[in-house]
């Protein structure tokens, strides 16, 4: 009796240890565990490592259950997030629909959106904030900071009607970030600060960091540009992994979560080899649908940003290839052809099932 006493209380004890590693979260500093007490191949890690370094990753960090289980580069310099700003904002839209500061069937005329000329046309201020969430919104005007490849292969104008056709459109995405600032009257950069950056401890953030990138000779919205650490872009990955919670404080409402990460776009229509489908600013891989990565969504930004969120396995990959801010600030201003090295969506994909494979 005694015996069987001894078995449930060992029992007890170790599944209450198994379910608060599920539930941890880092406080000031992450927690830190050797892969082989936390499930996972140190020799399959490696070659994880090795494949990194050949593409000239710059920072990678795996959490698991809320602990860092592999890490390199570095974690904690902050440089531009490229297009992961999008998802950023996504997030930050979400707690403004909550609060309903913002709906998402409003269109450009109701809040009195226009451009510079040529203006924007009636048909084109039909667009609705969900369908910039989309990149659907069919307006073609030039857009502050896009890369002369997406100016190359955007449409004329006209040619689509509001929410019928998708195109990775930066204009869509400088205009949300006013919309935010018009309807909640803070700043990108101070939401960021007081509703993601504070909640979620985030040990990098600076808001003096921040700015605002672009010049308004062609378009009125410039671009909201952000600096983050890959430790801090993987704070927000473990959130929204977990449904929008941090240690029990709803910083992401959980509806948001589902609906911004839900394929609104199918990949058919996103092209990218199908591989991705589109959400509100979050991909989502569309090819991937084994158990480990069913629900799986990712922010993704140029030459080599990317936030993996695996919710199944309770899982984040944060990768970077940063760029220096000289670099940064000699694109913006035209001033440099120079490109880094870029590691590409194939290529990290590869990497993230790795990643998957090294999971005992």
């Amino acid at each position: 009796m005694r015996r069987l006493l001894l078995v449930a209380i060992l029992a007890s004890l170790l599944l209450g240890r198994v379910a608060a590693a599920q539930d941890r979260f880092p406080g000031a500093a992450w927690d830190h565990l050797p892969p082989a007490q936390s499930g996972w191949s140190e020799a399959l890690l490696a070659d994880v490592r090795a494949w990194s370094e050949q593409i000239h990753s710059t920072a990678f960090m795996v959490v698991h259950r809320g602990v860092v289980v592999a890490e390199w580069g570095d974690t904690t310099k902050r440089t531009e997030l490229a297009s992961v700003r999008k998802s950023l904002l996504s997030a930050l839209i979400g707690i403004a629909v909550a609060e309903r500061k913002i709906s998402l069937d409003s269109t450009l005329a109701q809040l009195g959106i226009d451009d510079n000329a040529p203006a924007l046309t009636d048909a084109e201020k039909q667009a609705t904030v969900r369908m910039l969430l989309e990149a659907r919104s069919g307006i073609y005007h030039p857009a502050l900071y896009e890369t002369p490849g997406m100016a190359k292969q955007r449409p004329a104008r006209g040619s689509h009607e509001p929410g019928t056709f998708w195109y990775y459109n930066n204009w869509d995405f400088n205009v949300l970030g006013a919309v935010f600032e018009r309807l909640t009257g803070k700043t990108v950069f101070q939401a960021l600060d007081q509703d993601l950056a504070r909640p979620l401890q985030m040990q990098d953030f600076q808001l003096s960091r921040q700015r605002m990138m672009g010049f308004e000779n062609q378009s009125r919205f410039l671009a909201y540009h952000l600096f983050l650490s890959a430790r801090d872009m993987a704070r927000l990955g473990l959130a929204m992994a977990r449904g929008g919670d941090w240690n029990g404080r709803q910083v992401v409402p959980a509806a948001w979560v589902r609906e911004s990460t839900e394929p609104h776009v199918a990949a058919s229509s996103v092209g990218r080899g199908g591989e991705l489908a589109y959400g509100y600013l979050w991909w989502i891989p569309a090819t991937r649908k084994t158990a480990p990565w069913s629900g799986s969504f990712m922010a993704s930004g140029q030459f080599g940003q990317f936030i993996l969120v695996l919710p199944a396995i309770d899982t984040v990959i944060v990768h970077r290839r940063a760029v220096t801010d000289e670099y940064a600030v000699a694109r913006n201003l035209g001033k440099t052809k120079f490109e880094p090295p870029r590691v590409l969506g194939p290529d990290f994909l590869k990497l993230a099932d790795m990643v998957v494979a090294a999971r005992s």
